[in-house]
């Protein structure tokens, strides 16, 4: 057989490419992102400053803590549909308490306790009755829902708004005068939550076993791990995770709805696809996936700058998705 010339010069750069997307996703995703920026300032020069940065950086925070409950369930090998709705729920019924007794912080506290609980009842689904996280979520999603919608006809008449301090929290920039920087307030409670959730995944016993269950749940259960247990933890986890997003997506909006983050559920999707986590599970990392909720949120004021509406801007998620989740699924599989 006659060899191709050029060929064995090219396998090895091949193959390191397929390396450095599979094993390292950062690098990827920082070159897109510094693409993806130099694209706004083209398309309008003058955008990209210091203040626009912390605005982005603002704006995806609320997507990348949705996005961490889909990186988590999916480590598993399953999704949590229900999150846009949790999310949802958690701002709407706080801003329903800003005039009643208990004010917005006994709101806070319900909200996040209706959160865990919709999280609880997935978890046992899935775990313990074995329903298809995808049904058992998308169903859960659909519950939270009507009730949310109940609780919205019980208190149409007392009224409802978003605390001013929750609107600071949201909206807030801080200025360091010193160092000519603004920095975003809603990252007190993102960065907190970024690194228990990257350190916990790396080095804890609980996010090692997240991995086992994705990669071989037989040889997991063989192992000792008790997944029901996992799991019901986990998708308690991820309905939390969702609550809090849905406080400062509220602050950040200035307004609360039934619906108000439903619309974030496929970019967060496509937020954890992109930054390197399989949807087949035991793969990923929540690294990335802040990386892809920048990379979404640039992506989407550079289609606003274009002129392309919201249905545009579904069809180029999904397509991202579809394609992201394509090429690791190959490069994968190659490897």
């Amino acid at each position: 057989m006659t060899a191709v010339p050029g060929a064995a010069e090219r396998r090895p750069a091949a193959l390191t490419w397929r390396n450095i997307l599979r094993d390292y996703p950062l690098i990827p995703l920082s070159v897109l992102f510094v693409l993806l920026v130099t694209a706004v300032e083209i398309g309008q020069s003058g955008t990209v400053s210091q203040h626009w940065i912390a605005v982005i950086v603002r704006a995806s925070v609320p997507l990348a803590i949705l996005a961490a409950c889909q990186t988590l369930t999916m480590l598993t090998g399953g999704i949590d549909l229900s999150i846009g709705y949790i999310a949802s729920m958690a701002g709407f019924v706080t801003a329903t308490f800003i005039n009643q007794p208990g004010g917005w912080q006994l709101g806070i506290v319900i909200a996040l306790g209706a959160a865990c609980l919709a999280g609880l009842v997935s978890g046992v689904g899935v775990g313990v009755f074995k329903v298809h996280p995808l049904i058992m979520t998308l169903g859960m999603g659909l519950i939270v829902y009507g009730f949310a919608n109940v609780w919205q006809l019980r208190m149409v008449q007392t009224g409802a708004g978003i605390p001013v301090e929750l609107k600071s929290f949201g909206t807030g920039l801080a200025d360091l005068g010193y160092l000519n920087v603004e920095v975003p307030y809603n990252l007190l409670a993102f960065v907190p939550l970024a690194v228990v959730i990257i350190l916990g995944l790396r080095r804890s016993g609980y996010g090692r076993m997240l991995y086992a269950i994705g990669d071989n749940p037989t040889a997991a259960r063989l192992s000792g791990v008790r997944s029901w247990q996992v799991l019901i933890i986990l998708y308690l986890i991820s309905g939390l995770l969702a609550g809090i997003a849905g406080l400062i997506a509220a602050g950040l909006a200035q307004t609360a709805s039934v619906t108000l983050v439903q619309s974030s559920l496929l970019p967060s999707v496509a937020a954890a696809v992109i930054g390197g986590t399989s949807i087949l599970g035991g793969r990923g990392g929540y690294s990335g996936t802040i990386l892809g909720a920048l990379i979404l949120t640039v992506l989407t004021a550079l289609l606003t700058i274009l002129g392309l509406p919201e249905p545009w801007r579904l069809i180029v998620f999904g397509s991202i998705v579809v394609l992201v989740a394509a090429a690791y699924t190959r490069v994968t599989a190659e490897s």
